[in-house]
């Protein structure tokens, strides 16, 4: 079952479940059912899509970096131990299709893409063993965990610590769809691509993962609770514009395309900051 959020033409927020035909039929009810699974139920008629959200509005995101084996070898990075963790601001959330602004008050030139794939909690879960991990997980969806990597790494920008380079407005597009987790049995057996106007610059694959997705949710709940709507970034393949020679930055004009296999593909036009997605 893949699960789409969107805007109706009165303007409220609803849920619908995509077919395989391409046919979308509402959903009633909420996306978080008590027991951890999606607690809607369809309606027997057709969507009025006017606009495609985000698949939820996250309560918190958490990342995850240098988790693909390539990934840290196209940098030298010494494999980590236990799972490298930051943050990113909920705010930074972007819908499918609009447009990520590249900062212009705190100016960077050096904003960068990360196709990833997204887990998305359930239900409350704290000090889960990594045998039980997955029945935590509501479902899976496309991120894009775009970085200013000057604001990132940068000592005199306050760099090192990840998080402001990683949170600016629209670093965090998500989507198009939510597969639930029953339709995706082994998280670490899917292609995921990314594609810059049109060319594909990562070709990964979720096993090439350091830290599989049962082992993040029970590293990131030991001691911690993991809420309803909590999102996981797992890191991302070998391939982003840092690592080119010379580095690939985003600039107005791009397109970000990343697709992951069972789930479909997240589109966002790069644009600067204040600008529309038609320049």
């Amino acid at each position: 079952m893949r699960i789409l959020r969107y805007r109706d033409r009165q303007g409220a927020c609803r849920y619908a479940q995509l077919h395989d035909d391409g046919r979308c039929e509402s959903l009633l009810g909420q996306l978080f059912g008590p027991d951890g699974q999606p607690g809607l139920r369809p309606s027997g008629q057709e969507a009025e899509v006017a606009q495609l959200l985000a698949p939820l509005e996250p309560t918190a995101i958490l990342g995850i970096g240098i988790n693909y084996r390539r990934h840290a070898a196209e940098f030298g990075s010494v494999i980590p131990t236990r799972p490298v963790l930051f943050m990113k601001s909920p705010a930074a959330l972007q819908h499918p299709d609009a447009p990520i602004e590249l900062p212009t008050a705190l100016a960077s030139e050096a904003v960068d893409y990360e196709g990833e794939l997204a887990v998305l909690i359930g239900r409350r879960c704290k000090n889960v063993g990594v045998d039980e991990a997955l029945a935590a997980v509501l479902g899976y969806t496309c991120a894009n965990d775009v970085s200013a990597r000057d604001w990132q790494k940068r000592p005199e920008l306050g760099g090192g610590q990840w998080c402001r380079g990683k949170s600016f407005d629209t670093f965090a597009p998500l989507g198009p769809v939510l597969t639930i987790a029953a339709a995706i049995p082994d998280p670490n057996a899917l292609a995921i691509r990314t594609e810059l106007n049109g060319v594909r610059v990562q070709d990964g694959h979720t096993s090439d993962m350091i830290f599989r997705v049962a082992e993040l949710i029970a590293f990131l709940s030991g001691s911690s609770t993991l809420l309803p709507g909590t999102v996981i970034l797992t890191g991302t393949p070998e391939g982003v514009g840092m690592a080119a020679n010379p580095p690939r930055w985003l600039k107005p004009g791009d397109r970000v395309s990343i697709t992951i296999e069972a789930i479909g593909t997240l589109s966002n036009p790069v644009v600067a900051e204040g600008a529309d997605a038609d320049g």
